[in-house]
């Protein structure tokens, strides 16, 4: 028989994408607490969906009693930075008190393996609330790990290509209507992977999760700086950009591993793949050396970059 996974956030871009993935090997069951979006996420997916809100204990308590899972993939969140700024009851709701939540009731009903989705910009030095949450998160689930046969590990993206409210669907809407992309700071570099790269994480995490509990998992990308983006998009859509002002919480780089995680902090190859293995209160001795940003890392090329943009998730086209 399989083994059922609950996916929350399951309605949203990545949480789709996961449901797709996995639900051959898997019973896969999405949540999400907008009803308009369920409806869409069962017929793009196929999956059960099922209506929950992380930020009510008891809407959680229901839909785990029913469904019963033996994994839960935690990716409902509030991830916009600038609106996190502007309304931050929002965002501790979802992506703190949520994340409590989702954890106690992984305890309570003995699921089996909890993976948390998470960011680079809760990598140490935070600069917003957005960045705050999730670091709250992730020591939450880590620390969580060890109290009970439950194992509970978070994973560290960088900026996923596509995904919803992230720069392209945004640039993607400015240049439909009027030819004309505005950027916040082309000197800016991001980390950048595709979808398909977010949703092997998780189930690298899965499948390597009695090495990879109690630690947050992240992998090695490659970035690009905001004006390369720009500058190829113009290549191959045509157009132009322009600066506009900047949004509240931004800067200029990002890091996936922060100089107060180095000593904590050790490379491992998961499918012949560079990955990161933070441990929040352990030493490493064969810890890393310097710090992971979007400043020091390989860059995307010319090429590679296209590539991202003529290939948008078939939802996003």
């Amino acid at each position: 028989m399989k083994k059922t996974i609950l996916i929350t956030g399951g309605t949203g871009f990545l949480g789709k994408r996961l449901g797709l993935a996995l639900k051959e090997n898997y019973n896969v069951i999405l949540t999400g607490r907008n009803n308009k979006q369920n409806f869409l996420a069962k017929k793009i997916t196929g999956c059960e969906v099922v209506p929950m809100d992380v930020s009510n204990i008891e809407s959680i308590r229901d839909v785990f009693g029913e469904f019963r899972p033996n994994i839960v993939i935690h990716a409902a969140a509030t991830k916009f930075v600038d609106l996190a700024e502007k309304q931050p009851m929002e965002c501790v709701d979802v992506n703190v008190l949520g994340s409590q939540n989702v954890a106690r009731v992984c305890l309570e009903k003995n699921v089996e393996i909890v993976v948390a989705v998470s960011t680079d910009k809760a990598s140490p030095p935070v600069r917003n609330t957005y960045g705050l949450s999730k670091a709250i998160m992730e020591r939450v689930f880590c620390s969580m790990n060890g109290k009970s046969a439950t194992k509970f590990t978070a994973v560290r993206y960088g900026n996923v290509a596509w995904s919803t409210g992230s720069v392209l669907p945004v640039w993607k809407k400015m240049f439909e209507e009027t030819n004309v992309l505005g950027t916040t700071g082309p000197e800016m570099r991001r980390f950048f992977f595709t979808v398909d790269e977010a949703v092997k994480l998780v189930i690298t995490a899965i499948d390597n999760i009695d090495e990879v509990q109690g630690k947050v998992l992240s992998r090695e990308m490659k970035a690009a700086k905001m004006k390369e983006i720009l500058e190829n998009w113009i290549s191959v859509f045509g157009g132009k950009w322009e600066i506009i002002e900047g949004r509240p919480g931004e800067r200029n780089d990002e890091y996936l591993i922060g100089e107060l995680e180095l000593d904590y902090t050790i490379e491992k190859v998961y499918d012949s793949v560079k990955h990161y293995l933070i441990s929040f209160n352990e030493k490493q001795e064969n810890c890393i050396k310097s710090i992971i940003s979007s400043e020091n890392v390989e860059k995307l090329t010319n090429s590679e970059i296209v590539s991202i943009l003529k290939n948008p998730p078939a939802e996003e086209k």
